[in-house]
């Protein structure tokens, strides 16, 4: 078993530093932040640990090498020194996918077909096989990804994405990624104890991920992890990680979290993915238009990625609604409103100017994060 580890957390444009903190929160020191990634030095516990409580990570990644590669004999023979028996038996089943970016080294898949090449060639030799691997044991799917000449070799660590929670038993047309609604919590400095709400649920996740973060459950707790079948990672590691996972939840801690939706079949489908996620009757769910909200206590917590209006013939009705919101939350003084939306004039259209704002894409979609900071009691 490896002793340390060189571990990157692949992060949506925009949440690098939001990925970053979560990883310094676990213990992790050694953090460099680039582009759509937080790569950092750890021991092999990290694995699991990573996988179970990054809220705002897409994956985590294996970094087995990262060297300069100008021609596909130079990529060939540096991925072949690389030490690949470490990671994969000699049954590893190891696809290979690969990306290219402003390289010499442009078609894909004959990066991928020599990678595959060399790694086959390692581990024959170090594992003394004369024939075909056979690939019926463990899944390590290896990444080449290549970026001005520099080639970087990583196995994914997480299976699906991990985004993928596990609680999603339904969702509307164009759901939130769990990952981008987790960060959108974390960008509040919402607390346990204050109200939280979202007018536009849809199918529950921001309000889903807010429980989750309010009792402090790890977002991974219910799925698996490619890496769980891995050989050299011992089983008491994994048990460590979840027994840590299950002692840091506080399931006694009460909410105020409730979420609406004008479409009752969306209510349905929250419903059963908070139950899906463990949270039971946590999070009221509530069919309203916005035009009806009406929150009874003081300084609470509006989060929302309401509709954008994107369709023709939808703008008009978005941009009614977004009025509506904006007149009832000027009578709402002490509470924080946090708005997800691609509408450039959403601040006019909701009668006020943001006190920040910040740019997040949502998918594809370019998107504003508009944060109106409640006053607070003097």
């Amino acid at each position: 078993m490896p002793q340390k580890v060189t571990l990157i957390a692949t992060a949506a444009m925009g949440l690098e530093a939001i990925v970053a903190q979560e990883v310094k929160n676990l213990g992790y020191k050694d953090v460099e932040v680039e582009n759509g990634r937080v790569t950092f030095e750890a021991d092999v516990s990290a694995i699991p640990r990573a996988n179970l409580w990054l809220r705002t990570a897409d994956r985590i990644k294996l970094q087995v090498g990262k060297f300069k590669a100008y021609s596909f004999d130079e990529l060939f023979e540096k991925t072949k020194a690389l030490p690949w028996e470490t990671y994969i038996p000699e049954d590893g089943e190891f696809p290979v996918i690969g990306k290219s970016v402003k390289s010499k080294l442009y078609s894909v898949p004959d990066c991928q077909s020599i990678v595959k090449k060399a790694i086959v060639e390692r581990l024959k030799q170090r594992h003394g096989i004369a024939s075909w691997l056979k690939e019926d044991g463990a899944f390590y799917r290896v990444e080449i990804a290549l970026h001005k000449d520099t080639a970087l070799l990583t196995i994914d660590t997480s299976g699906s994405g991990l985004h993928k929670r596990g609680y999603r038993t339904g969702q509307g047309e164009a759901p939130l990624k769990e990952t981008l609604a987790a960060a959108l919590v974390q960008l509040t400095n919402w607390t346990p104890d204050k109200p939280f709400v979202d007018p536009f649920c849809g199918s529950g996740t921001i309000a889903i991920e807010a429980a989750l973060i309010g009792q402090n459950i790890a977002p991974g707790f219910n799925r698996e992890f490619a890496s769980e079948e891995w050989d050299w990672i011992p089983q008491k590691v994994w048990d460590n990680a979840f027994q840590e996972a299950e002692d840091h939840a506080k399931y006694d801690q009460p909410l105020d979290i409730t979420g609406y939706d004008i479409d009752h079949r969306m209510i349905e489908i929250s419903k059963a993915n908070a139950m899906e996620a463990g949270l039971g009757d946590l999070i009221q769910w509530k069919q309203m238009q916005v035009k009806d909200l009406r929150p009874k206590q003081e300084n609470g917590y509006l989060v929302s990625n309401p509709p954008y209006g994107e369709r023709i013939g939808e703008r008009e009705e978005v941009e009614a609604m977004y009025r509506d919101l904006g007149s009832i939350m000027r009578d709402h003084p002490s509470w924080s409103v946090y708005v997800l939306t691609s509408h450039s004039n959403f601040e006019k259209i909701y009668g006020r100017q943001a006190s920040k704002k910040r740019k997040l894409f949502n998918g594809y979609i370019q998107t504003d994060y508009y944060q109106f900071f409640g006053k607070r009691p003097k």
